[in-house]
């Protein structure tokens, strides 16, 4: 004889319906609340790890105040535009 899984659940399936249509509305209150209750635990930190014995660092906030300096000076750029006329005096004394 071969028995199904649905012959066995069967039962348990019929107790779930009786259930929920008893007890539907008292059922999803209580899982709400308790939804609720879990959701402010995990936000509490209910899921962290508490590991003892564990050295602890932490991080501090610093404020560094940089005082505004000067930027340094830079040369002054000078444009000249060359003019052939101020190396006569070259060719004039080398020849």
């Amino acid at each position: 004889m071969i028995v199904s899984p649905l012959d066995i659940l069967n039962p348990v399936f019929h107790f779930l319906d009786w259930i929920i249509a008893e007890w539907g509305v008292y059922l999803f209150l209580v899982f709400v609340w308790l939804s609720l209750i879990f959701i402010a635990w995990i936000i509490g930190g209910g899921l962290r790890r508490n590991i003892p014995d564990q050295p602890h660092s932490s991080a501090d906030l610093g404020i560094i105040i940089l005082q505004n300096r000067p930027p340094p000076l830079t040369p002054p750029i000078i444009i000249h535009e060359y003019d052939p006329s101020d190396d006569a005096w070259i060719k004039s004394d080398v020849l």
